[in-house]
């Protein structure tokens, strides 16, 4: 097995992975080795190297938000992509002076501000030629729109990376990132998608009712649950189709935010952030139970920014009956952005880097276009 891409063989690939999630709130660069030679038995990442987390200002972020709800115009989208472009390269250039590090290719996801696989379009903004400059390797972008060219939902991506990374014995890895999505390997076969919303309402509650970011560590919702609008949410439509399928903030952002809010404020602030956290607990558990019979001793693993959210763990437990624990093989934030160097390499390696039976796409394909120094 060759490289498509001119990469020493004799030694293991320097490989940055650029993610930027829909929660909107920044971009983690992670840099990882990774040995192409072990593609062919599955274990292709070799060393962690390091990770930084760079975070969005105010006023990028709420552009962000603005592009994600239909609120900036093609000029606005069009220096957006620039100002994103700018922010990831300067995060991947504080790794590598940090590491002293030259990588051999960088895979740059972007920021996801619309996504409408229905349509077979998502759009993800990033200047992959501002990276490039930054960081002197090759950079492979726009890994989705591939799968969705040939019919799949262009997300979830990660579960192949995350076979990569967890081996052949059965887990489940829950991630609550802005959107949940869950991935189960069975031993034999992978299962994954998109469940609902994961933090994405619950932010947008903290920023209107709390000022703030976020509910760190999920300190105010402390209320009961409103069992009458948590059934109302969930018979929403998403609910009742099934795999394959994703989502985004188009669907559970700003405008669910906006026009659920009136019937949220009659309520104490603690039961409204409840009953937001119980609707994300649901729906993962409603979800999962798709996945069941479920192997024996399947080992169940929680990753991104909900996980350290306490009323959404509770409900969690509750509700979906796996014990969870969290995914500490790599520090906070870093886990998706592995995923994604890990992709890079695949394309690299011009290996497909989706599972059509999890995307719906009607075969597998190389993800990615590239460009270079």
């Amino acid at each position: 097995m060759q490289p498509r891409i001119p990469i020493p063989a004799d030694r293991p690939w320097r490989v940055l992975g650029l993610m930027s999630g829909t929660s909107a709130d920044g971009v983690d660069v992670v840099a990882i080795e990774v040995n192409p030679a072990a593609f062919e038995t599955g274990r292709p990442f070799y060393r962690f190297l390091g990770h930084v987390a760079l975070p969005y200002a105010e006023g990028l972020r709420g552009r962000v938000l603005e592009a994600a709800s239909n609120r900036l115009d093609p000029a606005g989208l069009c220096i957006l992509q620039r100002c994103l472009g700018d922010h990831h390269a300067k995060a991947a250039r504080q790794l590598c002076d940090s590491l002293d590090l030259k990588p051999d290719l960088a895979c740059l996801h972007g920021q996801t501000v619309q996504h409408h696989p229905a349509d077979g379009a998502s759009l993800q903004l990033a200047d992959p030629y501002v990276l490039v400059e930054a960081v002197g390797c090759p950079v492979v972008w726009d890994l989705r729109r591939r799968d969705l060219a040939v019919g799949g939902q262009g997300a979830p991506l990660v579960p192949l990376p995350e076979r990569w990374l967890h081996g052949p014995e059965p887990w489940l890895a829950l991630n609550l990132g802005g959107i949940a999505n869950l991935t189960l390997w069975d031993g034999t076969s992978t299962r994954a998608w998109d469940t609902g919303p994961g933090m994405s309402l619950l932010d947008l509650a903290a920023r209107h009712w709390l000022d703030l970011p976020f509910d760190l560590d999920g300190a105010h919702a402390t209320g009961t649950v409103a069992a009458p609008l948590l059934s109302r949410w969930l018979s929403h439509p998403y609910f009742q189709s099934p795999p394959p399928k994703s989502t985004g903030r188009e669907v559970f952002g700003a405008a669910w935010f906006e026009a659920e809010r009136s019937r949220l404020e009659p309520l104490p602030l603690p039961d409204r952030l409840a009953t937001l956290a119980a609707f994300t607990a649901t729906t993962v558990a409603v979800e999962a139970i798709r996945t069941k019979p479920w192997p024996k001793d399947l080992r169940a693993l929680v990753s991104g920014g909900g996980a350290q959210h306490r009323r959404l763990r509770a409900e969690l437990a509750e509700r979906l009956h796996l014990s969870l624990e969290d995914d500490l093989a790599f520090p906070p934030g870093a886990r998706e952005a592995v995923s994604w160097a890990l992709l890079g390499a695949a394309s690299a390696m011009g290996l497909p880097g989706h599972l059509p039976e999890v995307t719906g796409a009607s075969e597998p394909r190389v993800l990615g276009s590239w460009v270079w120094p």
